[in-house]
């Protein structure tokens, strides 16, 4: 069974922090790209900060670069995401998902929520005063 267990949210105040960590069983990491994806109520899941496998790739988008900051742990198979000076809006439920990487997989392809083989259970990050 592939499993992915995100852990690290709760309050914290506007331009606060919080680090989110994405521990893996049942498969390697190491040969999966990371993602992590937030969803706010009553919306669909968005894809903001990927890593990709074998390389060293990322991608953020324009709203989060200079924020946030992805990275891996291969020897203890798990992966981490940094946020830094978080705004209210990015109140939301934070998930981690791995892709089995593949010959024609860029890291673009990450940033797709379709590809994802294996998804955590979310863990609530709420930015407030």
């Amino acid at each position: 069974q592939l499993q992915l267990v995100e852990s690290g949210g709760g309050l914290v105040q506007p331009v606060g922090s919080l680090r989110l960590s994405c521990a893996a069983s049942g498969f390697t990491l190491y040969d999966y790209a990371i993602g992590w994806f937030l969803q706010a109520p009553g919306k669909e899941r968005e894809g903001f900060a990927c890593i990709g496998s074998g390389y060293d790739a990322t991608y953020y988008p324009d709203s989060v670069k200079g924020r946030f900051a992805i990275s891996r742990d291969n020897a203890n198979n798990t992966g981490y995401l940094q946020m830094n000076s978080l705004k209210p809006e990015e109140t939301a439920v934070y998930y981690c998902g791995g892709r089995r990487w593949g010959d024609a997989d860029t890291i673009l392809t990450a940033t797709k929520k379709e590809v994802y083989d294996a998804w955590g259970q979310g863990t609530k990050g709420t930015v407030s005063s």
